[in-house]
C-alpha cells in the first residue's frame, strides 16, 4: 500500500535522497522546505511540495492544515532540516556574547525547534498503528562541533524521540533517530569543505569513505519499514565507524 511520507529538509542532501527512496516505493511524497526555489529544482516526479518557515508556529500551522487536506493521515515523518546556521544572517553585533547568544539561539532554532514544532502539529495525524517518525541528528551530538551549538541542538532530539516513543508506543508508532557521520554532496558544509577537513574526516571512518545522502536515505527507509516495528527510542549511527558512542 502506498504511505503518506512527510520530509522536512526535503529539497536537497538527505532529505532529498528520502524522498527519492520512499517515492520508488510507490509512496506520495510531500517536500518542506523554506526556499521555494529549492523545492522546485527538486525534481521528484509526483511530489507535493510546501515552503515554510517550520521555526514559525503559525507557518507550521499551515502545514497541519496543507497535510489534513491533502493525506490526512502520515504514515512516515522525516525530520531532516536543519544545519549549522551557513544560510542564516550572521550577527552584526561586535559583542562576543550577543554572538555566542545568536549562534545558539539559531543552531536551536533551526535543528530542535523545527523539528519539535512539527511532530506536535502532526502527531495526531499519526498512522495508528504503524506511524514512524524519524529524526535526522548528526555524530557532532557525541562528538561536539566547535562551538558547541550544532551538536547541543542534535543532542536535544534524542531525549525528545525517546519521550515521543515512549508517548506513541501504545498507539503502535516508533520514534528514532539516525545520527550521520561525514556525509558528502549536502549543502553542510557550504559551497565546499576544506580538502584537510575531508581527508582528516574520511580517515576517521573504519571503511575510509565519506558517507553519501543515499546511506542515510536507506536506513530511514528501513527504519520506516514493517521490519523494524519493534525498534523504538533508539539512536541508529551512518558514519562508518567514525564514532560508537552510545
Amino acid at each position: 500500500m502506498s504511505r503518506n511520507v512527510v520530509i522536512s529538509g526535503g529539497g536537497t542532501g538527505i532529505g532529498l535522497a528520502a524522498a527519492q527512496v520512499f517515492a520508488a516505493d510507490g509512496d506520495r511524497v510531500l517536500l518542506l522546505g523554506r526556499r521555494v526555489e529549492v523545492l522546485k529544482k527538486a525534481g521528484l516526479p509526483g511530489a507535493l511540495t510546501y515552503a515554510a518557515d517550520l521555526s514559525d508556529p503559525g507557518a507550521v500551522r499551515g502545514v497541519a492544515d496543507f497535510v489534513g487536506r491533502e493525506f490526512g493521515t502520515v504514515d512516515v515523518l522525516i525530520h531532516s532540516a536543519g544545519g549549522a546556521g551557513h544560510l542564516e544572517p550572521a550577527s552584526e553585533s561586535d559583542d562576543p556574547l550577543d554572538r555566542v547568544a545568536h549562534n545558539w539561539t539559531v543552531n536551536f532554532r533551526i535543528n530542535t525547534l523545527t523539528a519539535a514544532l512539527l511532530t506536535e502539529a502532526l502527531k495526531d495525524r499519526l498512522a495508528t498503528p504503524g506511524g514512524r517518525v524519524l529524526f535526522v541528528s548528526s555524530i557532532a551530538a557525541y562528538r561536539g562541533s566547535g562551538s558547541g551549538a550544532y551538536a547541543g541542538a542534535k543532542a536535544a532530539l534524542h531525549p525528545y524521540a525517546h519521550d515521543l516513543a515512549r508517548e506513541l508506543g501504545p498507539r503502535g508508532i516508533t520514534a528514532n533517530v539516525v545520527a550521520p557521520g561525514y556525509i558528502e554532496d549536502t549543502e553542510f558544509f557550504g559551497p565546499q569543505i576544506e580538502p584537510a577537513r575531508r581527508e582528516r574526516l574520511v580517515n576517521d571512518t573504519l571503511n575510509k569513505r565519506a558517507g553519501t545522502p543515499g546511506d542515510v536515505a536507506a536506513t530511514l527507509h528501513w527504519l520506516a519499514s514493517s521490519g523494524a516495528g519493534h525498534i523504538t527510542s533508539q539512536v541508529v549511527q551512518v558514519n562508518g565507524g567514525a564514532e560508537r558512542g552510545h
